[in-house]
C-alpha cells in the first residue's frame, strides 16, 4: 500500500480550498453592505425602525434611563458596532504576519501554515484565514449535529423573537460581549496562569489578545479550560433569558469549544469574528432574502440562496478539516 504523502495532499487540494476559502471571505464581505439595507432600508422592525432611542430597548428597564429622551438612537448604536466590526475585520484581513491575499497563494501552491496543527510560540498565521476555516469547520460540526438529533426527534429551536429589528441589533452585539467574556476571561486568563513563565501587565495583555504568545508545549491543560467553558457556554444557551430547545446545547457547547481553540490558536480577533459570522453574518443575509423576496424568515431560511451558503461551508469545512490533519503530518 502506497505511503500517505502530505506534500502531494498538499499540492492536490491547495488550489480548491484556496478558491473556496475567498468565496466565503467574499461572502463576509457581502454581509455589511446586506446588514445596512436590513436596517436602514427595510420594514424588519415593523412598527419601529432605526431611529428608536436607545433608551426605549429592554435593556434599560427597571432603571431611570428606560423611555427617557435620548439622542442616541438602535441605528446609531448599529453604525458604531459595525464600525468597530470593520476595523476588526480589516486588522484580521491584513495581519499578523501576512495578508489573507498573500495566505491564499501560499495555500494555492501547496504551502499550509503549519500553526493549523500543534501550538507554539511564535508568528501567528493570518487571522483571516482562521476566522474562515475554523468558522466553516464549526458549520459543519452544526449541520451534522442538527442532523444527529433530528432524526432522535431533538429540536434545535430559538427562542421568539419580540421584534426582528432588535434581535438582530442583540446577536449584532453579543459576539463582542460573549467572547470577552468567555474566551478572553474564563479561557484566556486561566490557560495564562498555567502556562505563563513570568507575569507583567504588558505580557499579560498580549498573551490574552493571542494566546500563542505563550510556550505551550502540551495543550492538555488548555483543552480541558476550552472543554469546561464550552460546555458551560451550551448550558447557557438553554438555561438563561429566553432560552433556545434542549437541541441546542450540543450545538452551541460544539461551537463553544472551536471558538476556545481558536482563541488559543489565533487570538481574540479570530474568536470574535468567528462569533460574528455565526450571527450577524448569517442573519444578515437571511433577513436580506426575506425582505427582499418578501418572505417570512422562517421561510428564508430554507431559501435557495441560503441552501447554497451552507453547502458552500459545509465544502469548506470538509477541506479546512482535511487541511488541518495534512498540515500536522510532517513533510
Amino acid at each position: 500500500m502506497p505511503s500517505f504523502r502530505p506534500d502531494l495532499a498538499r499540492q492536490v487540494i491547495g488550489v480548491p480550498h484556496a478558491a473556496i476559502l475567498s468565496v466565503v471571505f467574499g461572502l463576509f464581505l457581502a454581509a455589511f453592505p446586506m446588514g445596512a439595507f436590513v436596517v436602514f432600508a427595510s420594514d424588519i422592525g415593523g412598527d419601529i425602525n432605526y431611529e428608536l432611542p436607545l433608551t426605549h430597548l429592554d435593556l434599560f428597564e427597571g432603571t431611570e434611563l428606560h423611555r427617557t429622551p435620548s439622542p442616541i438612537s438602535v441605528g446609531d448604536a448599529f453604525v458604531v458596532i459595525w464600525a468597530l466590526y470593520l476595523v476588526i475585520f480589516a486588522v484580521a484581513t491584513l495581519g499578523p504576519s501576512g495578508g489573507f491575499g498573500s495566505t491564499i497563494s501560499g495555500i494555492m501552491a501547496g504551502r499550509y501554515n503549519l500553526a493549523y496543527g500543534r501550538a507554539r510560540a511564535g508568528p501567528a498565521p493570518n487571522y483571516m484565514l482562521g476566522t474562515v476555516a475554523w468558522f466553516s469547520i464549526l458549520v459543519l460540526a452544526s449541520v451534522a449535529i442538527t442532523a444527529v438529533q433530528s432524526s432522535v426527534g431533538i429540536a434545535t429551536t430559538p427562542p421568539a423573537a419580540d421584534n426582528r429589528l432588535i434581535e438582530f441589533l442583540h446577536i449584532t452585539f453579543a459576539p463582542i460581549v460573549e467572547e470577552t467574556g468567555f474566551r478572553l476571561l474564563l479561557v484566556g486568563v486561566p490557560v495564562f496562569l498555567l502556562y505563563a513563565d513570568r507575569f507583567s501587565p504588558r505580557y499579560l495583555a498580549g498573551c490574552l489578545w493571542r494566546p500563542g504568545m505563550l510556550e505551550i508545549g502540551s495543550m492538555r491543560r488548555a483543552a480541558a479550560v476550552i472543554v469546561f467553558v464550552g460546555v458551560m457556554f451550551g448550558f447557557l444557551h438553554i438555561a438563561l433569558g429566553d432560552p433556545w430547545s434542549e437541541g441546542k446545547f450540543a450545538q452551541a457547547t460544539a461551537g463553544g469549544i472551536i471558538l476556545g481553540w481558536a482563541y488559543v490558536r489565533y487570538g481574540f480577533v479570530t474568536s470574535v469574528l468567528i462569533h460574528w459570522a455565526s450571527n450577524y453574518f448569517v442573519f444578515s443575509h437571511v433577513h436580506f432574502i426575506s425582505q427582499t423576496h418578501i418572505i417570512a424568515i422562517e421561510d428564508a431560511f430554507s431559501h435557495t440562496m441560503i441552501s447554497s451558503i451552507e453547502i458552500i461551508l459545509v465544502i469548506c469545512g470538509i477541506l479546512s478539516a482535511v487541511a488541518l490533519y495534512i498540515s500536522t503530518r510532517p513533510p
